[in-house]
């Protein structure tokens, strides 16, 4: 049976991915971070190690103890651990953030998969496993954008790939071909929540891949929470990229939207 380490952020994307690889043939070895992975998520690999951020030289040491020599890195860590006293008195994170150029999330993926792959560990595409997760192109909900909608969505896909190509964030927010808000650091769900205080009811949000997109990190994703944010915002609907997101907890987000009238498309 082949062995994948998993590097583990929040949510339910490290849960899925270990749930496939195990049903593909897969044993998983995971690195947990305390405080953003979820703690179901060793009842679905072999073995998992619960690190602390400040923690980070010892990955490699879990991974090099394993004979891993492949691994995965699911699920984000949140922006604002980068500001934890934990971090920034950490020599050897304080040392590699002080090392980058800046602080910009593919900046600090790539540093780590560097020095994963000095290490003898390839860090590979997060994806490879969750191909029936990535939608293609088409309306997947009852609701269908209305002629207006379009060509909110077609600026939105503009400027959602302008910001992604600077790696600021991958989602925008549009109404009436007005830009209401475009994501940072505060990740999706934040930045929906503050369109809908900003333009009240019928704001479209728009979310894509970056233009050179690195599919070992960083990978867009919805799933039911978003949904959920959508409708606290009023939204009128959401478009994803097709074939580059990852969809999570597709048949339920999807009931709820239906439910609720409001459009998820893919294009």
């Amino acid at each position: 049976m082949p062995r994948i380490g998993l590097i583990a952020g929040n949510r339910k994307f490290p849960l899925i991915f270990a749930q496939e690889a195990k049903r593909k043939g897969y044993s998983v070895v995971a690195v947990a971070i305390k405080g953003e992975t979820h703690p179901g998520l060793g009842r679905l690999v072999e073995k998992i190690y619960w690190l602390d951020l400040g923690e980070f030289s010892r990955l490699f040491e879990v991974f090099s103890n394993e004979n891993i020599t492949e691994a995965v890195l699911a699920g984000q860590i949140s922006p604002w651990q980068l500001f934890r006293p934990q971090v920034k008195n950490n020599p050897e994170l304080k040392s590699l953030l002080n090392s980058l150029r800046d602080k910009r999330a593919d900046t600090i993926f790539r540093e780590i998969a560097r020095r994963l792959e000095a290490k003898g560990i390839k860090l590979l595409d997060s994806t490879f496993l969750l191909s029936d997760y990535m939608p293609e192109q088409g309306v997947l909900t009852k609701q269908k954008p209305a002629a207006g909608n379009l060509a909110d969505i077609n600026l939105g896909l503009e400027i959602a790939k302008e910001i992604g190509g600077l790696d600021i964030g991958q989602t925008v927010a549009i109404k009436n071909k007005a830009i209401v808000a475009i994501e940072a650091l505060e990740g999706t769900d934040n930045l929906i929540r503050r369109a809908g205080r900003i333009a009240r009811a019928g704001v479209i949000i728009i979310k894509v891949s970056k233009p050179a997109q690195d599919m070992r990190f960083d990978v867009p994703v919805v799933g039911l929470n978003t949904v959920k944010s959508l409708l606290r915002a009023k939204a009128a609907g959401l478009a994803i990229e097709a074939n580059k997101t990852l969809f999570i907890d597709k048949e339920q987000s999807l009931k709820l939207a239906d439910r609720k009238g409001i459009f998820i498309t893919a294009v």
